[in-house]
């Protein structure tokens, strides 16, 4: 019997030793979000065309203002990406549809405006799908990007907008125009040594609506044309 015990003892201690090495394993295999490397790397900011920029648009407010822009980028035959946000799209869909009507890229902004670096993997997939998934109706194309809000993000941001077939956008020029209400101070950072390849940020601002023509035109006059941000990245 006290042979049996042991033995018994011995497969115990060895099943329990091959259980903890199968978890250790799937940890290291299946890591959390927080433990994925190379995330943040895949967030764009910037793209790699030779002779344009992108202008961004982020809009949970300004329909006239959106308005406006659309008839200053046809004046000029630039096209630019508008990041909706859900809530706003929902309340003007006609423009939405408009928007897509017109060549320009539309794209995920979110839908309430949360803050996405506090939000887990379950809140940034549910807060970005229904987003996408009432924007794509609206707009009648298919939703591939996503800029989050306040441009505020976490590993887990990345992994669900990437889930849901999106790629993170940031940019590479912020105007500030939602704080900074001037029209010269709008232009100045739009344009204040701009390369190819870049993203410019702005909203639907009446300053800034004043200053897009000056700065559609600073574009043409430096050999830059305003292309759409997937169209930017390749």
């Amino acid at each position: 019997m006290k042979k049996l015990s042991a033995r018994a003892v011995a497969l115990l201690t060895n099943g329990i030793l091959a259980l903890i090495l199968i978890v250790v394993g799937a940890v290291c295999f299946f890591p959390s979000a927080s433990h994925v490397s190379g995330v943040k790397e895949r967030v764009v900011s910037r793209g790699n065309a030779e002779n344009a920029v992108s202008l961004m648009f982020n809009v949970y407010w300004g329909s006239g203002e959106v308005e406006g822009i659309l008839s200053v980028l046809e004046e000029y035959g630039a096209k630019a990406t508008f990041f909706l946000g859900g809530s706003w799209a929902d309340d003007n869909t006609a423009l939405v549809k408009r928007i897509a009507e017109e060549g320009h890229e539309v794209a995920s902004h979110g839908y309430f405006h949360r803050d996405h670096a506090s939000l887990d993997y379950d809140g940034n997939y549910k807060e970005i799908k229904q987003s996408v998934d009432f924007i794509s109706a609206a707009a009648g194309v298919e939703i591939t990007l996503f800029a989050p809000p306040s441009g505020a993000y976490n590993d887990d941001t990345v992994l669900a907008a990437e889930s849901l077939g999106l790629r993170t956008v940031m940019w590479s020029r912020d105007t500030v125009d939602w704080r900074d209400k001037d029209e010269e101070v709008c232009y100045t950072r739009a344009t204040s040594g701009l390369e190819a390849g870049e993203f410019i940020l702005m909203h639907p601002m009446p300053h800034t609506l004043a200053a897009l023509p000056r700065i559609l035109h600073y574009l043409e006059t430096h050999g830059l044309s305003a292309v759409t941000v997937s169209e930017n990245i390749g």
